[in-house]
Formats: C-alpha cells, sequence, structure tokens
C-alpha cells in the first residue's frame, strides 16, 4: 500500500480518537469546553493533506503544537497514539485500561514489578511513573531501590521525551491545584458516587461479570478540569478500599494531565481524615487552618 495514502488512513484514525473522546466526555457531563476542544482537534487533523506521523518524525510535539486547535496536551496525546498506538486517557474513560501492560513497555520492567508497582502507588500513566521515580516513590517499592529506579528513570525520560512538549519536564501540568481544592472535588465525587448521580464505567479489569459499577465526575474549579474515579486496583479490592481510595486526575489549560490519589488516612494524627497521598504535610496544615476558623480541634 502507499505509503502517503497509509499515513493519510493514519491521520483518521487519530481523528476518529480525538472524536471518540469528545464523545466520551460529553456522555459522562464533562465540562463542554473540554470535548469541543478535542472535537476541534480532529476536525483540523481529518483536514490535513500532510501525514501527522512526518510532521511528528520532523518536528516532535512542538510541530504538533503548532497545528491548529491542537494545544500542548492533545499534541502529547497524538504523540503517545503515534508511538505505541495506544491513548491512555482514552481507554481510562472506556474502561480499557490496562497499566500493567503499560508499565511493562519500559524496558527493564517485568510483569511482577509493573503489578507491584501499580498496586502501590495507585499510578496509570508512564508520566505519573516518571515523576514518582524523580520524587523518590519508585525507590521505595518493594523490590525496585535505588539502582533499578535511576536506571528506570533514564528508560522512561528516553520513551517520553518524544511525547512530551519540550518546554513540560517530568512533573507536568506545571504547578498543580491546591490541596484544599483536590479535597473538595474527592468530597463531591464520593457524594455524588454515594447518591447514584454519576455516570458509571464497566472496567474491564477485576469485573468478570461486566457491570458498570465505576462512577465517574468530571468537574472544574478555577482554571482546573478534574476527572475523579475510585481506585480499580488489585490491592483496592483485596483491602475492600474501592469505595473509599479516589484517584484524582486534573488537566491545565493545554490539557496536559497530572494525578493524586485521596484516601481515608488510617495511622497518625490525621486517622479519619481525607488525605491526598504525597501532600500530607500540606494536609494537616488544611486541617489545622480548618479546625482554628470552626474552633474545633484540627
Amino acid at each position: 500500500m502507499n505509503t502517503m495514502v497509509t499515513d493519510v488512513r493514519e491521520n483518521q484514525q487519530i481523528a476518529d480518537k480525538l472524536r471518540e473522546m469528545a464523545a466520551v466526555l460529553e456522555a459522562q457531563g464533562a465540562n463542554p469546553y473540554r470535548a469541543g476542544a478535542y472535537r476541534k482537534a480532529a476536525d483540523t487533523i481529518a483536514r490535513l493533506a500532510r501525514p501527522l506521523r512526518e510532521i511528528f518524525d520532523a518536528e516532535g510535539t512542538a510541530g504538533l503544537d503548532a497545528l491548529p486547535h491542537i494545544g500542548k496536551g492533545i499534541a502529547a496525546a497524538i504523540a503517545e497514539i503515534l508511538i505505541t498506538g495506544r491513548w491512555n486517557q482514552l481507554e481510562r474513560l472506556r474502561g480499557t485500561l490496562d497499566p500493567v501492560r503499560l508499565f511493562r513497555s519500559v524496558p527493564g520492567i517485568g510483569p511482577q514489578l509493573a503489578r507491584r508497582m501499580h498496586e502501590e502507588l495507585h499510578l496509570d500513566t508512564l508520566q505519573a511513573l516518571e515523576a514518582a521515580a524523580h520524587d523518590g516513590r519508585l525507590e521505595n517499592v518493594p523490590g525496585v531501590g535505588t539502582r533499578r529506579a535511576a536506571a528506570w528513570r533514564a528508560n522512561l525520560a528516553g520513551m517520553l521525551d518524544r511525547i512530551r512538549p519540550r518546554d513540560l519536564g517530568p512533573r507536568a501540568p506545571a504547578g498543580q491545584p491546591a490541596v484544599a481544592t483536590v479535597l473538595e472535588v474527592d468530597r463531591d465525587y464520593r457524594e455524588k458516587a454515594a447518591a447514584g448521580a454519576l455516570p458509571a464505567i464497566a472496567p474491564r479489569r477485576f469485573n468478570p461479570e461486566g457491570k458498570a459499577w465505576l462512577p465517574v465526575l468530571h468537574t472544574r474549579s478555577g482554571e482546573w478540569n478534574f476527572t475523579a474515579l475510585y481506585s480499580n486496583t488489585a490491592t483496592a479490592h483485596q483491602l475492600k478500599r474501592t469505595h473509599d481510595w479516589v484517584v484524582v486526575y486534573f488537566y491545565d489549560q493545554h490539557h496536559v494531565e497530572g494525578q493524586h490519589t485521596v484516601v481515608t488516612e488510617t495511622r497518625g494524627p490525621l486517622t479519619g481524615r481525607r488525605v491526598v497521598r504525597g501532600r500530607e504535610a500540606e494536609c494537616r496544615e488544611f486541617y489545622a487552618r480548618e479546625g482554628a476558623r470552626s474552633g474545633a480541634p484540627a
């Protein structure tokens, strides 16, 4: 088959994925702006005469970002599809994501460690795994250690440098929402999920009956868009925390994604409180302020 025909067909396949994302976001009640952004990007790509792969090979994500209605986050999504043939964000919202298989794509990571990293860190993207390799969380996973974490950090950088917008580092997006905002999204999600007021998806993992049990919340606060879901990991199921641990994904104005996990603390001064993993000190300060305002103990 003619290479140009194949590449143009690939353009159409990527445009179809972006349209599917827009449809999924709309069906799940997301901000119409987010759905509209993906649809505009799909229209741009569908009309493009030049193959996206050619642009990406020559100019990287900067060349994709320069296209009308694309932007950094969507450019990174297109790069992810071109390199891996998959798009994690879409698969997550479909319920078809397999993080263990994804982590095994990193040279040196076998199935057992991939499963352990997913279960211990509650991560499901290579970008989040790389951030964990930089901030010390990865090396604390049993069986990893300092040397392996350093090697995988280098391997991840090599894989992601082609996907990541050049002006964003491994902890993209730049900045992160305040702890108070993340906790508010967590509270809103759990209340609406308990009331049956959210759309639900049927995750492929740990769901042999194919039930649509996993509620999804899309919301916005200030400059951030959020998606929240209960953690669908083996550990969450084993410890019966599938309706306690909440994964909150956040997106900046460029649709670049970050994530936090919120849990009910079981030890220490914050026992019984909702806590953002990795930001415990900020949570202590938040509850101390709240207690001072209300006159109740922190």
